[in-house]
């Protein structure tokens, strides 16, 4: 998040850890634009931050030509601002997901061409595999699922890799050992991104730094014939003859 208070810190770890791949996490909403509010009027609040309603924020983004212009414009100005840092762009996804926007990921792919674009987070997770409740299944499926669907067939016609799944959104702030461990029981043949938040200074964050370094997790892989891999990967293997 190239407009986040700890940016800086952020890339100078990334800089010490040269095998660590890095991506882009685009954010038009509920956070610090790149640009200044009074660079971007129709996109920035009074407070000089990024909406904080997603809903209402994906209707502007729609429907209003002047918040469509200048999320543009802070878009390509996160495009720039990575390019700065000098890491390599290993993929490129958006903060709440909010790259499945039409608009977003209209202005993502074009924008993207120009730094180096190769790959980007599809988010289709499972409705049956992830999401509870009869109810929350048929939207997925009803709503969300074909516009996933077309999000895939436009990033393969632009030569950007993607992956086939994505596993933790459902269970976001609780990917602990046990459930960490269901998930690559059940994983379906493809690319899978297992979607987790671990940190420090906080439970949730602790308990999914803990699961993903336990070592009944790394003997796990090998035995359920699992292969790590990273985005910039994906592409370099869709590319060979």
């Amino acid at each position: 998040m190239v407009g986040a208070a700890a940016a800086a810190d952020a890339v100078l770890r990334a800089r010490r850890l040269p095998a660590l791949k890095v991506g882009l996490h685009l954010t038009v909403v509920d956070d610090r634009p790149v640009l200044s509010p009074a660079e971007i009027p129709a996109l920035a609040g009074g407070d000089g931050r990024l909406p904080s309603n997603q809903v209402v924020a994906g209707f502007r983004f729609y429907f209003n030509r002047r918040t469509r212009a200048d999320l543009g414009r802070e878009i390509r100005a996160q495009f720039e601002a990575f390019a700065r840092t000098g890491l390599n762009l290993d993929h490129v996804n958006g903060h709440r997901h909010m790259h499945v926007h039409p608009c977003v990921f209209a202005s993502m792919l074009a924008v993207g061409r120009e730094f180096g674009l190769k790959a980007v987070r599809l988010p289709r997770e499972s409705a049956v595999f992830s999401w509870p409740g009869i109810v929350g299944q048929l939207a997925w499926l009803l709503l969300v699922a074909p516009w996933i669907a077309l999000m895939g067939r436009r990033l393969a016609r632009a030569g950007i890799a993607h992956n086939d799944y994505v596993f933790g959104i459902a269970a976001s702030g609780r990917m602990t050992g046990p459930t960490l461990l269901s998930y690559l029981a059940r994983l379906p043949d493809g690319v899978s991104e297992i979607y987790c938040h671990p940190g420090a200074g906080g439970a949730d964050g602790e308990a999914e730094l803990a699961a993903l370094t336990a070592p009944e997790i790394a003997a796990a892989l090998p035995r359920l014939g699992i292969v790590l891999a990273t985005f910039g990967e994906l592409h370099a293997r869709a590319a060979r003859p």
